[in-house]
């Protein structure tokens, strides 16, 4: 949703407002970024995720493109020792491998499989995805440049995640393009807010979002900034977990939300229905029954929770189809 819908429309309609404001007003090129291409489209919090009678809602097709082709996806992990404020930060012990393998089993499983009835021009979407790579850096936080009233003095805005997608690709010789995607991951206690404004923020009214820019060479750059969900469980957390960290499975199930968006809608011109809502919006929170490992899809022999994803055909809700 643009960026997420709440039960009060004046809030909704001034963040909107905000949100297009922030897109004509993107960081400079001379940083490498030519011009954003998408507003920030977020998971609102559980506390901020509406629901609505969806069902009369389908997808529509919008003329943009998807990501037809195998998506390729990228891990930033942005993990200094300390925070903004001088805090400690860290991760769970499993945290990278757990998300690493899961970008790993998620092309061709079920869920994924779920975006196949979804086409553009050239076709529909295949059921393929794979895993491009891993990046840890360290350099420490920039200054807060905004105000996420959940994490005090440890703040970034949307600028300063696009400028650590490009030196990650630099970094690592990754390139853009339609069917690559770049997630930023941070580390405990570490906020942001989609700008300087401070007009939404992590963990108050969303737990992630996806979002595209041009860089100045003229690559389309897809990413999402992706906060550490343990740090607010009650807002961002899952209730089991599977692999027995809850932080990462936690984040999993964010992500697994935001790939899935910007599979269908990349550019915010592709699938989304009457509201505005996209195929992990009008499903967002709401999960399968649990297998015995305490997950309710299992990938390659692995468990995760997630949340379903809208299947059009089925009119509703899913784990696998169409």
């Amino acid at each position: 949703m643009s960026l997420y819908r709440h039960k009060s429309g004046l809030l909704f309609i001034a963040l909107f407002a905000l949100l297009a404001l922030f897109q004509a007003n993107p960081v400079s090129a001379s940083s490498g970024i030519a011009r954003s291409i998408r507003r920030p489209h977020a998971l609102g919090t559980r506390q901020h995720a509406h629901s609505h009678n969806s069902s009369s809602l389908p997808l529509e097709y919008n003329n943009g493109p998807v990501m037809r082709q195998t998506s390729i996806t990228y891990a930033i992990f942005w993990e200094p020792a300390t925070l903004q404020d001088g805090t400690p930060t860290r991760v769970s012990a499993n945290y990278h491998g757990l998300i690493e393998r899961y970008f790993a089993d998620i092309g061709g499983s079920g869920i994924y499989s779920v975006n196949t009835q979804y086409y553009d021009g050239g076709g529909s979407i295949t059921n393929s995805s794979s895993f491009g790579g891993a990046w840890v850096d360290t350099s420490a936080y920039p200054s807060s440049d905004c105000n996420d009233s959940a994490t005090p003095n440890d703040c970034m805005s949307d600028g300063q995640f696009q400028l650590e997608v490009l030196k990650a690709m630099q970094a690592n010789g990754w390139s853009g393009g339609l069917n690559h995607m770049f997630f930023v991951f941070t580390s405990l206690g570490e906020g942001s807010c989609v700008d300087t404004a401070s007009s939404a923020c992590s963990f108050t009214q969303y737990c992630a979002y996806h979002s595209a820019f041009q860089s100045s060479d003229g690559q389309t750059v897809i990413y999402a900034n992706m906060p550490y969900a343990g740090t607010s469980l009650d807002g961002c957390g899952v209730s089991f977990s599977p692999n027995n960290d809850i932080d990462a499975d936690s984040t999993i199930n964010v992500l697994s939300h935001e790939h899935m968006e910007a599979v269908t809608d990349p550019l915010g011109n592709a699938w989304y229905d009457a509201l505005g809502d996209e195929i992990g919006d009008k499903c967002a929170w709401n999960f399968g029954s649990l297998n015995s490992s305490g997950g309710d899809v299992t990938f390659n022999g692995h468990s995760y929770i997630l949340q379903k994803e809208w299947d059009n055909k089925a009119k509703g809700c899913v784990l696998t189809g169409p």
